[in-house]
């Protein structure tokens, strides 16, 4: 598990049989990792976050697809991400990824920019650490 998760509790899994898809939706509790400075301000003042995984995982076409998005201070950011892991066409044994991410700071006033800049930062560290996760997943299945 990453190291600011503390807990991922599945709420929902089922399997659609007439096309085998696996669908999970998992909630994470994560540290608050905002800076100290940043949590001057009253409601960025929690200690953990939550977010929410859904997933679609289809062993027949061989892809996964996923969805994370944070369920904490709806009411002043949206911050989501949607990563597709797909058989490459170019050959079969590598794997195609794509992921996108987008955010949205309102009603924070002064602090959007700041706010804004700081979640840009925290996916770009998880875009990161999630090639870093799939390169060591593959260096596993070629020993």
């Amino acid at each position: 598990m990453e190291k600011h998760v503390t807990a991922v509790e599945t709420v929902e899994e089922k399997t659609d049989l007439s096309t085998g898809i696996i669908y999970r939706r998992r909630i994470a509790t994560c540290q608050n990792v905002i800076p100290e400075i940043l949590r001057k301000v009253s409601v960025l003042k929690v200690p953990d976050i939550y977010l929410e995984e859904e997933s679609w995982l289809n062993m027949q076409k061989r892809n996964m697809a996923m969805k994370t998005h944070c369920l904490t201070w709806t009411q002043y950011a949206s911050l989501s991400e949607e990563s597709v892991f797909r058989e490459s066409l170019e050959n079969p044994n590598w794997t195609d990824f794509t992921q996108k991410g987008r955010i949205s700071v309102t009603g924070a006033g002064l602090l959007n920019c700041v706010l804004e800049a700081f979640a840009q930062s925290f996916l770009k560290q998880g875009v990161r650490k999630g090639i870093k996760i799939m390169e060591t997943l593959l260096q596993e299945q070629c020993e």
